[in-house]
């Protein structure tokens, strides 16, 4: 398998220069793909083989670097990683590329994003793919200031928490920077309200691993929405099950589904 990242854009929106890619069957119908915290549109979705899966089966494959990750514009301020900014970003980007619309699939922080996208922007979205992230993005996912406080230690010898060692260890693995990843998580967690997610009707698929102690129910995030159903991926946990073949293959025939209708 090519593993080699495709070559990069850039476009502005709300002040910042953010990165993105645009791959796979340019005639196909566009896929946009938002990464999960501390990830990257490469470490996402690149290496673990969804621009492949993808681009293979026809589909014009764009993805974004989250503001605060990969090559896009890194603010300090908590206040720049609202999800309601990052879903206007994926928005403009739709926008720069000329696209009314796509199908979304978000993992994890990228989840809640495209959440927020499709309650902010609906007209910009033909399809739901959540991953990683289930009625959490509703109820919340616990405590993670300790993961703010993990990535601002000295080093990682100064880290006791487990879940903050695993974070901080990952950033300083990527070279990622520690300050925007701090700012980011103190405030991109902002809860999707029930009565939102309930209104969205679009087609969703919700994929969470079995074994992901992060996520919440995908069921029960299901049971909210009108036009969604929930997958268990079967013993995974929230890092593994991002690139898991059953997760490829169910989002592969939901899309084939959604094209016979």
């Amino acid at each position: 398998m090519n593993l080699d990242a495709p070559a990069f854009s850039r476009f502005h929106n709300d002040g910042l220069e953010l990165a993105y890619f645009d791959d796979g069957d340019p005639a196909g119908e566009p896929v946009l793909l938002i990464h999960g915290f501390a990830s990257s549109a490469s470490v996402n979705w690149v290496y673990p083989g969804w621009l492949r899966t993808l681009g293979d089966a026809g589909y014009r494959v764009i993805a974004i670097d989250n503001r605060g990750h990969g090559a896009s514009d890194k603010p300090h301020d908590p206040e720049a990683y609202h999800p309601s900014s990052m879903a206007g970003d994926a928005a403009a980007l739709l926008s720069h590329l000329g696209l009314p619309d796509a199908h979304v699939i978000g993992y994890s922080m990228g989840a809640r994003i495209s959440a927020f996208l499709a309650v902010e922007h609906p007209d910009r979205v033909r399809s739901l793919v959540f991953g990683g992230l289930g009625i959490g993005m509703c109820d919340g996912v616990g405590d993670w200031d300790p993961i703010a406080d993990a990535l601002l230690a000295p080093s990682l010898d100064d880290v006791s928490h487990e879940r903050g060692r695993m974070f901080r260890a990952f950033a300083d693995q990527t070279k990622s920077d520690r300050l925007a990843l701090a700012a980011c998580i103190r405030t991109s967690r902002d809860l999707v309200r029930p009565e939102d997610i309930a209104k969205v009707d679009l087609p969703t698929l919700i994929g969470v691993g079995t074994k992901d102690d992060i996520a919440g129910s995908p069921a029960e995030l299901a049971a909210l929405m009108p036009n969604a159903r929930a997958l268990d991926i079967p013993n995974r946990d929230h890092m593994l099950a991002v690139g898991d073949r059953v997760f490829k293959k169910a989002v592969l025939e939901f899309y084939a589904e959604l094209a016979g209708r």
